[in-house]
């Protein structure tokens, strides 16, 4: 498989390129700045310098390429509400519309738990960003892409368990990025996984194992 992932740079984009990497795959990506661009060549991973907020969607056609599938993991983490717009929300729907212009049908985006942090108060710019990432959500959802859409709870950077729990929906808790990492590479390789959300919590379900039991024939 051809993996392009918006976003490689970040946490769950690296581990994901080393999870499709070990399986066979061929990963590219969009990185920000060119420093990200070297350390990714330096590592045999090539890569593409635009900044989504700004590029056109034709430059992000040009950089997807051939891919056979479209992986979003970047975001704004919830920072000022232009950048949130330019990136979690503008940002995806400019790549759904690459992703058409593409070619490319198997698109997965990360995304959040919808209850996540509802324990705080949190503050408008937080808020904001939840909406957003809802409407980005929506977007893809009523695509005609061949989508997926992963909600992870809490990320945290503790090692894997290799077990998780998955599906329709799940409790808000934590979960190891890396786990976040093999459930995404594991859901691409599986296609009768489409059109579906999934919402990702730890568990004690092999990974493999929580993917198969999710799998529904289309």
């Amino acid at each position: 498989m051809n993996v392009f992932i918006i976003g490689i740079s970040g946490s769950i984009g690296r581990l994901l390129t080393r999870q499709l990497q070990a399986r066979g795959d061929t990963v590219r990506g969009l990185v920000r700045r060119q420093e990200q661009h070297a350390e990714l060549e330096a590592q045999g991973v090539p890569s593409q310098v635009g900044d989504l907020a700004h590029m056109d969607t034709q430059a992000l056609v040009e950089a997807i390429g051939d891919a056979d599938a479209i992986v979003f993991t970047a975001g704004s983490n919830g920072g000022r509400p232009d950048v949130t717009r330019a990136i979690d929300g503008d940002g995806v729907d400019k790549a759904i519309e690459a992703a058409r212009r593409a070619g490319v049908r198997r698109f997965a985006l990360v995304s959040v738990l919808p209850e996540s942090w509802r324990e705080r108060e949190l503050g408008e710019d937080v808020e904001y960003y939840f909406a957003v990432k809802k409407g980005a959500d929506i977007a893809l959802s009523r695509s005609d892409l061949d989508w997926l859409i992963l909600r992870p709870s809490l990320l945290v950077d503790e090692p894997g368990a290799g077990t998780v729990s998955l599906g329709p929906a799940a409790f808000h808790e934590q979960v190891a990025r890396e786990d976040v990492a093999e459930t995404l590479a594991t859901l691409l390789h599986e296609p009768r996984m489409g059109q579906r959300i999934l919402e990702l919590n730890q568990g004690t379900t092999p990974i493999r194992e929580a993917v198969q039991a999710n799998v529904r024939e289309r």
